[in-house]
Formats: C-alpha cells, structure tokens, sequence
C-alpha cells in the first residue's frame, strides 16, 4: 500500500534482457531516422550552397563537413564495425574538403550511411550488443559502438542545425508553439523515420 492510502503500490515490472536490447536498438535507430534526420534536412534546406560550405573561422567545420563526417562515422562504426563491411571511410577528406560536393549529393550520402547503419541495427540483438568490435581502433562493445554513434550524430546535428539559423537567421520550424503550453514536434520520430 501506499504510504498514508489504500492505493496499492504500483508495480514496475522489469524488462527482460532481450526486450531491453530490442527497445534499444529500435530507440537507436529512431533517434538516427526519425530524430536526427529530419532536423539535418530542414537546417540543409535553409541554406544556400555557399552557406553549406561557409566555415565560421579555420577551427571550425562547415555543415558540408559535419554531413561528410558524420556520413563516414556511421559507415565506419556500424556499417563496417558491427556489420563487417568493407571500411572505405577517409577521414581526413570529410574535415579538408571545402567544397566539391552539392548538398544534395551529401545528403544522399547521408541518407545511404543512415540507412546502411539501421539495416545493421535491425539484424542485431543481445549477443551483438554484447560482442566485441574493433571499429577505428577502439575495442568496444556493440552497445558502445551504437552509444557513441548515437551521441557522436547528436551533438554534430546540433551544430549543423547552429550553422543554419546563425547563415538564415529565422527558426527551422521543427516545434509548433502555442501559447501557454509546450512546443511539440512538428513529426512523429519512428525507427522508419518521420511521420505525420
């Protein structure tokens, strides 16, 4: 019973290993298609070519260069290192280049990395998640590999969703704002991506 009622407590029943590690894997993959995505495109969408590959000072990376690393993190670390495909990532190309690439073209870049990883995400289960990887040197575990790539994708999102209001100045419109209450997404996020 509830202290001071006749409520009875709630009961919270734990989640089995293996539906622990599906819930996982599918959260991963909705953060990436159905997050991440979505957020990558409208930034992309309000800037112009030039301002794709603007660099704010010479430390800092352009959203051409944060879509071209984050097209090659994925592949390398999940494609490659969960998946065992061929490792054709080169790294140093994603932070050089200063254009070269329309947005469209890295977009789609992106898109087939982020779909190659979830076809790898959608074929795993406890034991993968458990398994040891070796992507990019790193001894890791298959759920440290998805973690950091999830974090790694998240925080380079940011900035490129930075670069495109600082370039357009306006909003990106993911959140409709009512007046007195919490904005809410303007998508559904699932493991498939967007929905209305």
């Amino acid at each position: 019973m509830k202290k001071g009622t006749d409520e009875p407590d709630r009961i919270v029943q734990p989640i089995a290993m293996p539906d622990f590690a599906l819930a996982f894997l599918v959260q991963s993959r909705t953060y990436l298609k159905g997050e991440y995505m979505p957020r990558i495109e409208k930034a992309l969408a309000a800037l112009s070519e030039d301002d794709f590959w603007w660099r704010p000072n010479d430390a800092s990376n352009s959203a051409g260069n944060l879509v071209l690393h984050l097209a090659g993190n994925i592949r390398q670390w999940i494609v490659h290192g969960l998946g065992g495909a061929e490792d054709v990532r080169e790294r140093e190309k994603e932070f050089a280049a200063k254009g070269g690439v329309s947005k469209a073209e890295a977009l789609a870049l992106l898109h087939a990395s982020v779909d190659d990883a979830c076809a790898v995400l959608e074929q795993m289960d406890e034991d993968g998640l458990a398994a040891s990887y070796t992507p990019q040197a790193h001894e890791v575990t298959g759920l440290e590999a998805i973690y950091h790539v999830i974090e790694h994708f998240a925080m380079h999102t940011g900035q490129i969703i930075w670069i495109a209001k600082a370039r357009s100045g306006e909003s990106l419109g993911f959140y409709a704002e009512k007046p007195g209450s919490l904005a809410t997404l303007m998508w559904t996020p699932t493991p498939d991506g967007p929905a209305s």
